[in-house]
């Protein structure tokens, strides 16, 4: 297939920047693609009907004092649930006491920039960038002294998870990984897509603007709800379910982290120089070798590749699963039971 055709893709595996053509990622191996099989049964799920974690947690972590929920027995094998951009941990309000009833211990932690995790020095630059984030889950891991977990996350988590296991793959041991494979580079972000493709992104052009950071600065609360409801389109969640994660974007780094987070990957905006080497590693687009189901919504708004795209680059044990129902984006809020399975069956096999 041509690059034109492919550009979607390019986006996201940094094709163009690789120099290699979107047909080398294939279609997937149905010899390859196994299946992992169901190893415990969970309760029934129906999404909304947990709505909060309890009181929260604080601990210092690198460079953060970072805010996680925690749920299940303490000695339980780990499992970090990460939310994306524009949501927050009650993405997992319904998944994470499910898995905690299976003998898991579930931990959710609020991204750098969001609810009550801060930055320990003022001194810190209020980086975005997408390693410097993936960092701040090994140093939180090093804090609770969690040597290797099952890492699960859509959107800014899902691309989080997929650098964990691509950078420090004994601190990953196994990944649920929605929209696949979402490891970009700066180099990728510079390549030009025709029209059609670039409308999608046209909140990252925004903030790409000192106008954007007012705007969304001012208007982050019903900035936000527009993302919810174009990456969800047929998610008919209330002002009850919204407000209760906008409240995370209040957290004051949240506007700094965010602007940077779009600047970088269009490469406006430089990065911290202590992460160039991990960088220069990304930018061969690493082979993924941890066990991973990767997920899609049937209805999901956002940007985000085809699966047969990304297929090959799990070299572990591997399955995708389509989830269907009106599903979007925000997949474990949206479909909890599906995303608790799958992280139950990937934990497990």
């Amino acid at each position: 297939m041509s690059e034109t055709i492919d550009n979607r893709r390019r986006r996201f595996l940094g094709v163009a920047a690789a120099g290699v053509a979107a047909a080398q990622f294939g279609v997937i191996n149905p010899a390859r693609a196994e299946t992992f099989k169901a190893k415990a049964a969970l309760p029934a799920i129906r999404p909304g009907m947990t709505t909060t974690f309890g009181p929260l947690k604080q601990i210092d972590a690198g460079v953060l004092n970072t805010g996680y929920a925690e749920a299940g027995p303490a000695d339980g094998p780990a499992v970090i649930l990460l939310h994306g951009w524009p949501y927050d941990i009650h993405s997992y309000a319904d998944v994470a006491p499910a898995l905690a009833s299976a003998g898991y211990r579930v931990i959710v932690p609020y991204l750098r920039g969001y609810g009550s995790t801060l930055f320990l020095s003022p001194a810190t630059m209020r980086s975005g960038q997408p390693v410097a984030v993936a960092a701040d889950i090994v140093a939180l891991m090093d804090a609770l002294k969690i040597q290797s977990a099952t890492l699960a996350g859509y959107d800014w988590g899902a691309r989080t998870a997929n650098i964990i296991a691509a950078l420090w793959p004994e601190r990953c041991k196994a990944m649920v990984t929605v929209s696949g494979y979402l490891i970009g580079s700066q180099d990728a972000g510079r390549m030009p897509l025709p029209p059609k493709a670039e409308l999608q992104w046209w909140y990252q052009f925004y903030f790409a603007t000192e106008r954007g950071r007012e705007g969304y600065a001012k208007y982050r609360h019903d900035f936000s709800k527009l993302i919810w409801q174009i990456a969800s389109p047929q998610w008919k969640f209330d002002d009850t379910t919204f407000d209760r994660s906008a409240a995370a974007f209040d957290n004051p780094d949240h506007v700094d982290i965010v602007v940077h987070n779009y600047r970088w990957r269009l490469a406006l905006a430089e990065g911290e120089a202590k992460y160039d080497a991990l960088e220069k590693k990304l930018a061969t687009f690493p082979i993924i070798a941890v066990p991973t189901i990767t997920l899609e919504g049937d209805a999901n708004g956002a940007p985000h590749p085809e699966p047969e795209a990304y297929a090959k680059k799990f070299a572990g044990r591997y399955e995708h699963r389509l989830i269907k129902g009106g599903i979007g984006h925000n997949l474990p809020q949206e479909a909890p039971q599906a995303f608790a399975q799958a992280v139950l069956d990937v934990a497990a096999g």
